[in-house]
């Protein structure tokens, strides 16, 4: 079976490096059709498959962070489309709309199609509802991630034949637990919805945490950094490289996510567990079925600061609880493998061909 998948910004790297992998491990012939690389040299090398940089290669390249990549990234966007619609595919599986607006014109073609709702509806155009609804019309099938993600497109009018849940699986690492039993993390880029401000303020009423931020900043940071006060932050605002989140976890207790409801499911969240790190979530989007399903952590109301503080006193506090928490953590590594996922995304793609 040939299977083209499509991530024309290169949103999700490694969750598309990692099913492509095992799609190919599985024994599909696998076209992965994405951009350049732009947080340095790309350690996403093709594993088994085929990888097609065949979206913005110039705003990519040589405009990086500079005001006129996005104007040219819109003039490379039906360039790139055009010739991903031409790849010889028995599936396409679209894993993100880079423009979405644009899209909807662009992005007309025969024979099975499935697209994956990593973020069910993507923030900025989220209140585009029409925009939407079009574009799902367009698709023989929907992945999500979550029960969660599968009722609220359902709620929204997909038909329910057309939504299939296959979880998101881990990002395995060796566990480490090189800790000293005190250390909160929050890892991956900042951006509003991903919470700081609340996982600051719990931090600051816990006694003797200390709190690592690490990732490339998408807002302005100096209120998170007058908001910590005196409590001991490690700030990291830079992308943040595999080999680097793997050191991270090794020194990290407990991960937080008090996310805003603008997301699904986080693959920081996976790779956390995938290193056998807990992580208390707030209940927002599909981040709490992993860690309630396997025990991997605590899981808080949305907004809950003081629900947050008290469940980060209770793991940092009980050795044992934080010990059950570590195994729910390995548990999940153990269960929500990719080469399942392949397995299951195989059996979706032979529905349709």
């Amino acid at each position: 079976m040939r299977v083209v998948l499509a991530d024309p910004a290169g949103f999700t790297p490694s969750y598309d490096h990692e099913l492509a992998a095992a799609l190919a491990r599985a024994g599909a012939e696998v076209e992965l059709v994405t951009s350049p690389f732009r947080f340095g040299v790309s350690s996403y090398a093709g594993d088994g498959y085929r990888r097609n940089e065949l979206f913005y290669g110039a705003s990519s390249r040589v405009f990086r962070r500079s005001r006129l990549r996005v104007p040219v990234k819109a003039l490379e966007h039906p360039v790139g489309t055009a010739r991903l619609l031409t790849r010889p595919r028995d599936v396409l599986h679209v894993q993100w709309f880079a423009a979405a607006p644009l899209d909807r014109w662009l992005f007309r073609t025969r024979g099975p199609l499935v697209f994956t709702a990593h973020d069910l509806l993507p923030r900025r155009t989220a209140s585009r509802e029409q925009l939407w609804r079009e574009l799902f019309a367009r698709f023989d099938r929907i992945v999500v991630h979550s029960e969660r993600g599968l009722e609220t497109l359902a709620e929204f009018g997909v038909p329910r034949d057309r939504l299939h849940k296959i979880p998101m699986p881990v990002f395995p690492s060796e566990p480490r637990y090189e800790d000293e039993g005190h250390t909160l993390s929050c890892i991956g880029l900042i951006r509003p919805y991903k919470g700081l401000g609340d996982a600051i303020e719990a931090a600051k009423r816990v006694d003797g945490v200390r709190l690592i931020v690490a990732g490339e900043a998408l807002e302005p940071v100096e209120p998170y950094r007058a908001a910590a006060g005196a409590l001991p932050v490690d700030w990291r605002f830079t992308y943040q490289s595999e080999p680097e989140i793997t050191e991270l976890l090794a020194r990290t207790t407990v991960t937080l996510f008090p996310y805003k409801p603008e997301i699904d499911m986080s693959a920081v969240l996976m790779r956390s567990l995938g290193a056998g790190v807990p992580a208390i979530v707030y209940d927002i989007g599909g981040l709490a079925e992993p860690v309630r399903e396997f025990g991997a952590g605590r899981v808080v109301s949305g907004n809950d600061v003081e629900g947050l503080t008290a469940a980060i006193e209770e793991l940092l506090g009980d050795p044992d609880a934080l010990e059950a928490a570590r195994a729910g953590a390995r548990r999940a590594r153990e269960a929500l493998t990719w080469d399942a996922s392949a397995a299951a995304h195989l059996d979706l793609y032979r529905e349709l061909t």
